[in-house]
């Protein structure tokens, strides 16, 4: 069989098929040509669908691999339309919903954001992760190279961006600017996953304008669910985050 090898990588270079399928071509087995051909087939999706996959996670920008099974929801409060299995199936995304996780550092939150965001890898769907400063930083630079919109360009392949530490540091006016044009750009189109351990109240603190900070709260809870990670800081129960996030729900439900 060796002898056709060299005619099927040339036919598969028109055909524009992967050289792995000539490789399969030389060992896969079947009872009639039209089962081999089949299983040919078959691998060769298969064999794309992983490279789509090992792709997606590796320009995701994930600083670490996380996984579902490594992850305790034990400490976390969810809302009652959220579970892990809902996560998980990303149902936050099928119905447009943000998410938005409130907890004091080293509680848990950017483990789930990159659980789900592996997860959301594996369906086949574009992630982006950012450190929020890291992401000012890059369209602060890009603003100044005069490549703001193409740097929008590229971020706009995914679909699920998640913004880690969120008011962790306080930004440039500027870069706050920046941030919030982009949000607002995307709002509705994307799914933002935001990690912060700031309560809505305190982030005109690393904002420093009232009128944006509520505009960027409004659009980032308009569709979206609060995800609380207590940890050792019982306070959080009663944090304004979760009052004012409630009282919005409720009047959106009035309304």
């Amino acid at each position: 069989m060796d002898e056709y090898k060299e005619p099927i990588a040339s036919c598969c270079k028109q055909l524009r098929l992967s050289v792995n399928l000539v490789e399969n071509a030389m060992i896969q087995t079947g009872e009639s040509h039209q089962e081999y051909l089949y299983n040919l087939l078959k691998e060769e999706i298969r064999y794309r669908k992983a490279t789509r996959v090992a792709k997606l996670i590796n320009t995701a920008g994930f600083p670490l691999q996380h996984s579902f099974t490594s992850f305790d929801p034990s400490e976390v409060q969810f809302p009652a339309s959220v579970t892990i299995e809902s996560l998980k199936a990303l149902d936050f995304y099928h119905s447009g919903n943000n998410l938005v996780m409130y907890g004091s550092t080293g509680t848990g939150k950017t483990m789930l954001s990159i659980c789900i965001g592996m997860e959301a890898c594996k369906k086949g769907i574009p992630v982006k992760f950012f450190r929020t400063a890291a992401l000012i930083n890059q369209l602060s630079e890009a603003q100044e190279r005069g490549s703001l919109s193409q740097l929008h360009r590229k971020m706009d392949k995914a679909e699920i961006i998640i913004l880690d530490e969120f008011g962790y540091v306080p930004y440039n006016r500027t870069g706050s600017q920046l941030l919030f044009d982009y949000l607002s750009e995307i709002h509705e189109k994307k799914v933002i996953i935001l990690n912060t351990n700031l309560e809505f109240s305190r982030w005109v603190n690393v904002l420093y304008d009232e009128q944006m900070t509520a505009a960027l709260v409004g659009r980032l809870t308009h569709h979206c669910h609060l995800i609380l990670f207590p940890g050792e800081n019982n306070r959080l129960r009663e944090s304004s985050i979760n009052e004012l996030f409630a009282s919005r729900k409720g009047g959106a439900q009035d309304g």
